[in-house]
């Protein structure tokens, strides 16, 4: 095969890897939401702040930001879960390091809900008053 026959090949797209990368994915995520608890705990609350979005009515700079922090903490969650699959792989034995690298991961993770958290509260709560107060 010349240069120039490799050349088009490489800038053709190859639908066969595009496929298996997208199979690939989904099936990480399968994978991590069978062992994953908070993975689950952070998709009931998204589902949650879904509902609540279209219950209030929040404006659509407020879905754009809370759909952005959905998938930062959702993201946050599965790179965690990874790191946590590499890390057991590579020191199947407890090791302070290694606990170290978890730890670490999972405050990231925390970090970005505990942001999140303030940020839909600042979203929701004057929607909440709102509404309660039409109540009254």
């Amino acid at each position: 095969m010349s240069a120039t026959s490799k050349d088009k090949k490489k800038k053709l797209l190859d639908k066969k890897r595009l496929v298996d990368s997208f199979r690939y994915a989904f099936c990480g995520i399968c994978e991590a939401y069978k062992g994953e608890q908070n993975l689950k705990i952070h998709t009931v609350i998204a589902v949650l702040v879904v509902i609540f979005g279209f219950v209030f009515h929040i404006s659509y700079v407020e879905w754009l930001v809370c759909l952005v922090l959905i998938g930062l903490v959702l993201m946050a969650e599965f790179f965690n879960t990874a790191i946590e699959y590499v890390v057991d792989l590579a020191s199947p034995d407890i090791h302070p390091l290694a606990k170290l690298a978890k730890d670490t991961a999972s405050a990231g993770v925390l970090m970005m809900a505990i942001v999140s958290a303030i940020i839909g509260l600042i979203i929701f709560i004057p929607e909440v008053i709102e509404f309660v107060e039409v109540l009254l």
